[in-house]
């Protein structure tokens, strides 16, 4: 929680957002109460029963699925406090928070339990194309229902023959003539389809009419409640859409992946959202900030891991001290002594704080847009647009990555469900496939949103890295950090203008997207804690200017940074700045020489 508030109201101005009209009704101090309360919720209702998601997990039975008993307690209680709406409009059930702060709470959430918040997160999702797009009988009759969770939302789109393809969908619609379409068709791979946590489910499917162009031009968007809804918002009778299937998955078991089919009796109504043949380009507007959740799923499960691998490392006897090591009689020490242990941990740590820090600079910049206009809100909508990709994927990508070193913290028991390291390992790896692999993140981050605008929102991102490393060049601490992140800004610049004059240029770039955006992703996070850690600095001086301590009196200085917490976590920000510098900002340089190579091996294997 430190961490999260200072990337809210130490690093990101955060305090300016909350003076705009939009949000003015919050202060800090709302802020920080509406984030302490979130916490306890988190750890008293939705962590305990994480474990009954893993174990007991989701069951389909006659058609119908069930959710684990302790879901219901905590789903409950997350309704009673309107968390689902948290950042949504207060005129149709919801807080109205700003972004980065619904970021900072559903990281706790999501943390607590990624299988049963999978649900709120489509929830949203549902409700906000509703209110955007809808008609005012739609809003009417789903929108507060759905934001305060007494309904729930999903996302439609894969079918068996239409994976990351979606414009091979061949779910039909036929309008009817009281204004609603009739569905057929079957849609697979359904968060949260079916479950028995609310009365209603509302589906956001995409469908095509009789006469609709191929591929995704032809798709149009559609909401299915799972039971028809009359015109005073009661319940009538069940409108033809049934979970035929639960598929059996790696983790997060807690949330029902279900195969849905509507219409198999020719009685599945649906309301259109928008016109005829806009639906993909209507169900953007939930994809993409579901992306973002999802990559910030891969941080919150991240984080969770560290902190519950950090705390049995403290507890963890085994072995003698380093210093001791050859001394037989020297007593056993905490593992968290080990300086290998200490390297999994300090480097997880320090891609955490990256992770959110991504996370974080992104959802701000989506609050900016709400609160701006004209080119100013058109330039934050460009970041956030060339963000998104880097959020879903490098967030997602490391953030399993992390899981595996804290795993490999508890040693043999990591692999055991005696602890929870290997049910967050299964439970993120997800967050890597699903709303749009990783692969197709990067494919559509070098060959849509980098070149967007005549590849002006990267430059201007880039530039802010840039400046760090002008910041920092010459200062005796941080110069080498600083000097790699410009090194590491010159090898991107290189590629980006070298590639566009080989004659394989286009072959090139799709084989190597990923690891072009893993390149975008390790200089952004360099830049965000170095920017850090100039503010942690500076207060960390003051506490021990306050405090009398000399920085040269190595024993002292490290006596007080383990009796006062606030002063070892700005300490803390300094040396992950450092940390990340040296070991993450080498493999950029790394990839570069990959890349500049042309190396063909996957395309000339026969395979």
């Amino acid at each position: 929680m430190r961490d999260i508030k200072f990337q809210l109201f130490e690093w990101l101005p955060t305090n300016e957002l909350l003076t705009t009209e939009r949000y003015s009704q919050f202060d800090r101090g709302d802020v920080e109460m509406v984030l302490e309360e979130a916490l306890k919720l988190a750890q008293e209702q939705l962590a305990p029963s994480n474990k009954d998601g893993d174990t007991v997990g989701a069951r389909l039975e006659n058609g119908r699925v069930f959710m684990p008993k302790s879901f219901h307690a905590a789903y409950q209680k997350m309704c009673e406090g309107d968390w689902i709406g948290c950042i949504n409009n207060p005129e149709y059930g919801g807080m109205g928070l700003p972004g980065v702060v619904g970021t900072a709470i559903n990281e706790l959430f999501f943390g607590a339990n990624m299988s049963l918040c999978l649900t709120t997160l489509l929830t949203r999702g549902a409700s906000y194309l509703i209110e955007k797009f809808g008609t005012d009988e739609m809003i009417k009759l789903f929108c507060e229902r759905l934001y305060k969770g007494i309904w729930a939302g999903t996302m439609c789109l894969t079918e068996p023959q239409a994976g990351s393809d979606v414009g091979a969908s061949k779910a039909r619609a036929i309008k009817q003539p009281n204004g609603r379409y009739l569905i057929q068709g079957e849609k697979i791979f359904i968060t949260g389809g079916d479950q028995d946590l609310t009365e209603n489910i509302i589906h956001a499917v995409l469908a095509r009419t009789p006469k609709a162009p191929e591929g995704t031009a032809g798709l149009s968007l559609f909401m299915i409640p799972k039971i028809r809804v009359k015109p005073d918002g009661s319940l009538g009778e069940p409108n033809d859409v049934v979970c035929s299937r639960l598929e059996e998955k790696m983790g997060i078991h807690g949330s029902p992946t279900c195969s849905l089919v509507f219409g198999g009796n020719n009685g599945c109504e649906a309301f259109l959202v928008g016109e005829e043949n806009h639906g993909m380009k209507l169900m953007f507007h939930m994809m993409n900030p579901a992306r973002i959740e999802v990559g910030l799923q891969g941080e919150a499960v991240a984080a969770a891991t560290y902190l519950a691998a950090l705390d049995y490392a403290k507890t963890r006897l085994q072995s003698r001290h380093w210093t001791r090591f050859k001394d037989h009689e020297a007593p056993q020490v905490p593992i968290v002594e080990h300086p290998d242990v200490r390297r999994m941990l300090f480097t997880s740590a320090a891609y955490v704080q990256a992770m959110r820090a991504l996370l974080m600079q992104t959802s701000f910049y989506i609050d900016m847009t709400q609160v701006t206009a004209g080119e100013e809100q058109e330039r934050y909508q460009s970041y956030v647009e060339v963000l998104t990709p880097i959020c879903k994927a490098w967030a997602s990508d490391w953030g399993f990555r992390v899981t595996e070193w804290c795993l490999h913290v508890y040693g043999g028991y990591g692999y055991c469900s005696d602890y929870p390291a290997e049910q967050y390992m299964r439970d993120a790896k997800i967050a890597a496939i699903y709303e749009g692999t990783n692969g197709i993140q990067a494919l559509d981050l070098v060959a849509r949103k980098l070149p967007a605008k005549g590849g002006k929102p990267i430059r201007e991102l880039l530039g802010k890295a840039e400046a760090t490393f002008k910041k920092l060049r010459g200062d005796p601490q941080f110069m080498e950090p600083a000097w790699m992140l410009g090194a590491a800004l010159k090898q991107i610049e290189d590629i980006s203008k070298g590639l566009t004059k080989r004659p394989d240029a286009a072959l090139v770039v799709v084989l190597n997207s990923v690891p072009f955006l893993d390149m975008i992703g390790d200089v952004l996070g360099a830049h965000f804690l170095l920017d850090q850690a100039i503010i942690a600095r500076t207060k960390l001086q003051g506490l021990l200017e306050a405090d009398g301590v000399k920085t040269e009196d190595k024993d002292a200085l490290r006596t007080y940074l383990q009796g006062k917490a606030e002063a070892a976590f700005y300490h803390n920000k300094v040396q992950a700045a450092i940390h990340f510098a040296y070991r993450v900002l080498p493999q950029v340089t790394a990839r570069a020489v990959a890349i500049r190579a042309g190396e063909m091996g996957p395309i000339d294997a026969v395979m």
